[in-house]
């Protein structure tokens, strides 16, 4: 959505996977606005009502699949209704911010929240040519990295034009007749002809819930391996659902469409009569702000502190192709270790082209328990083109190894 507002992606079409009449032609019944009110697990029942008419019905069911997805953090603050206040968290949403910046041809910008779509959304807004205001209430943009390396991407906030404002909190937003005019901080009111909201989001599972099924310490619907909850017959995948770290061992919540796609697959296969299981994930992103590339995976300090870990941590700064070949970039790779085992924990990466998928590199080595050594003497490709004759990862993994 944010590469659709800004024009990078010019046609909202492609963005819809698969459409209601793609599913028809599947022999799949897609009821669109319908909504369900309420699980009926004695009866083995959904209550469901129509949207269009205001009907509403009981819909039996075998075996029930619940992925609600996630809903957005809202912020509890006057104005927060106003008009010109948005949430991205449907393709809808993102179609009505585009047609407010290209009708409306807002001026200025405020986005609140330095997470992920907040520096997507900053950047393709600069691109579109309005003054771009952020907050952030803690220290730091990107909090899934550590401080010191996402440092740098402050920098190309502040050098691309945008008003950065680190360790503030929205107070509240300011209105005249219900239209948004300004956003208030715990220090300052920014003008604003319209708002982002990137505040994250917490999974959907409050008709879960209701219904008496499990919801875990992360807020996520409990399920095991094959997606199954506690309760027979019923199964949940994708943003409403926890998952599971493999570096921490700990239940987990992440809301990414690439998690939510491989959980859907396995619900899909088990219901179905077959067997599927998804082991857990190790929490790998990416971002690109301006021309950084930012990727990360596994636990951060700050969690492996929170977790008890005795670790060792290495950052190094190198080229993302051969020093001497055109067009090489800068690149920074921190990777975090067990000490003693040797055990990765954890990578981050930020650097121009050709840094952020490396990041896969590590996030295979966590999913195969693998050590800093392992990960030293791994076959890695070498041209000039694409990388020094020792990648980034591995000098890293070579300056931790040393230390654990």
């Amino acid at each position: 959505m944010p590469y659709y507002i800004g024009r990078v992606v010019d046609d909202a079409k492609p963005l819809v996977v698969r459409s209601p009449e793609a599913f028809r032609k599947q022999g799949i019944e897609a009821r669109i606005f319908h909504k369900v009110e309420e699980i009926d697990l004695s009866q083995r029942r959904v209550k469901v009502e129509d949207l269009k008419n205001g009907r509403t019905e009981w819909e039996v069911f075998d075996q029930l699949m619940i992925a609600t997805g996630a809903i957005p953090i809202r912020p509890k603050v006057p104005g927060f209704d106003s008009r010109g206040v948005y949430e991205l968290t449907t393709l809808q949403s993102g179609i009505e911010v585009r047609r407010a910046v290209d009708e409306a041809h807002p001026q200025k910008v405020v986005i609140i929240g330095g997470g992920y779509i907040g520096l997507e959304m900053a950047e393709n807004l600069v691109r579109r040519g309005l003054n771009v205001s952020l907050v952030e209430k803690t220290a730091q943009v990107m909090n899934t990295l550590d401080a010191d390396m996402a440092a740098p991407l402050a920098d190309a906030l502040v050098a691309a034009g945008i008003q950065l404002y680190l360790e503030e909190s929205l107070v509240g937003f300011e209105a005249v007749q219900g239209t948004i005019r300004g956003v208030t901080t715990d220090q300052r009111t920014l003008p604003a002809d319209f708002v982002i909201i990137g505040l994250g989001v917490r999974p959907n599972s409050a008709l879960a819930a209701r219904a008496g099924i499990p919801v875990g310490e992360t807020g996520g619907i409990k399920i095991d391996n094959r997606m199954q909850t506690e309760r027979s017959g019923i199964w949940s995948a994708g943003n409403c659902a926890e998952s599971f770290h493999l570096v921490s061992r700990r239940p987990f919540f992440l809301a990414l469409g690439t998690v939510a796609n491989k959980q859907g697959r396995v619900a899909g296969i088990n219901i179905a009569g077959g067997q599927a299981t998804f082991p857990g994930v190790v929490g790998t992103a990416m971002v690109k702000v301006f021309d950084w590339e930012v990727a990360r995976t596994g636990l951060q300090e700050k969690e492996l502190q929170q977790l008890g870990f005795s670790y060792a941590s290495a950052k190094i700064d190198s080229h993302t192709r051969a020093r001497y070949y055109p067009g090489t970039g800068q690149i920074t790779v921190k990777i975090l270790a067990e000490k003693g085992s040797g055990r990765l924990l954890g990578g981050q990466i930020v650097g121009k082209e050709g840094a952020g998928k490396r990041i896969d590199v590590l996030a295979t080595a966590l999913q195969g328990g693998m050590t800093v050594e392992d990960v030293i003497n791994l076959d890695l490709g070498y041209s000039p083109p694409f990388s020094p004759v020792w990648d980034p990862v591995a000098i890293a993994a070579r300056q931790v190894a040393s230390l654990v």
